[in-house]
């Protein structure tokens, strides 16, 4: 078991291993219906936790619920230790009391009583926090308040709309599109580090597929895993770890082997050679506003 996994950060009142497992992937194609390969799927979540992982992101709308009993059958009843994080809002039309049946629909998919964290995933970054989403972000602080949820998070927000909850409420992570390519949310990334809240990158090697390409051919990715003897996927995981110390990943995967190679990301030392190269061939493109999840 690799134990380190890039070390801890706190996830509201734990602290979770760096290298976590989001299980996105593990839904059919465009995160509808069932996995293409169920047994493997089952599979791959018990490595996961076998591999010391504790941080499982999960949704109840990946593949329309699919995910979730997926992790049910693999690993109810749960190991002591494993933070599971879920979302609600997905859709710009949910009111208070969706989010909640989001809460409650997640807790019986997954047979929990608690979840450790519940994001709410903004559908427009760039939409102005108003009274709508003071309104769901309460929705959630009464879910924690009745024990329903550990922490309060956020998923694909701006500076803004993040500064406007942290004036209502503690939050214990933000969830974010973030990867070499783009870094569009290097602002929340800071605030974030400043305040002790997690920052959790999704499509951490890149999305669309064409990002995710570019990234993992990118010259100074290629040469400094040649170098260091790591593969490009681990220089990418890697590369985001080193950023900042509040920084967990959740690589998805649907196999065991990616499992592996993405979990070996919490082994790469960058040394100050491959933190210029990748500097250089991957600036910060903070000013421009975040892309939606894909879903």
């Amino acid at each position: 078991m690799r134990e380190q996994l890039g070390g801890t950060f706190p996830l509201g009142p734990r602290r979770v291993h760096r290298v976590g497992y989001g299980a996105m992937q593990l839904s059919g194609d465009g995160v509808f219906g069932p996995p293409r390969d169920r047994d493997e799927a089952l599979r791959v979540l018990r490595a996961v936790v076998e591999a010391g992982v504790d941080h499982i992101d999960t949704a109840q709308f990946y593949g329309a619920g699919t995910v979730n009993e997926l992790i049910r059958e693999a690993l109810h009843p749960y190991p002591d230790g494993p933070a599971i994080v879920s979302k609600v809002g997905a859709r710009s039309s949910d009111r208070p009391s969706l989010l909640r049946q989001g809460i409650e629909e997640n807790l019986t998919a997954l047979g929990v009583s608690r979840l450790a964290a519940v994001n709410l995933r903004m559908v427009d970054p760039s939409e102005a926090p108003d009274g709508r989403f003071d309104a769901q972000v309460a929705t959630l602080v009464q879910a924690r308040e009745e024990g329903l949820v550990e922490g309060v998070g956020l998923s694909n927000v701006s500076l803004r709309q993040l500064l406007r909850a942290v004036a209502q409420t503690k939050i214990v992570c933000v969830q974010n599109l973030f990867n070499l390519a783009d870094q569009r949310s290097r602002d929340v990334l800071r605030e974030c580090a400043r305040r002790d809240i997690a920052f959790v990158p999704y499509c951490p090697l890149g999305w669309p597929g064409q990002v995710r390409h570019r990234i993992l051919a990118n010259p100074a990715v290629v040469a400094q895993a040649a170098r260091l003897g790591v593969t490009p996927a681990r220089i990418a995981l890697g590369g985001l770890l080193d950023l900042a110390p509040n920084v967990l990943l959740i690589p998805g995967t649907r196999t065991r082997a990616h499992l592996a190679e993405n979990l070996a990301a919490a082994d790469v030392g960058l040394d100050d050679e491959a933190r210029a190269e990748l500097r250089r061939h991957f600036p910060d493109t903070e000013q421009h506003k975040p892309e939606e999840e894909p879903a």
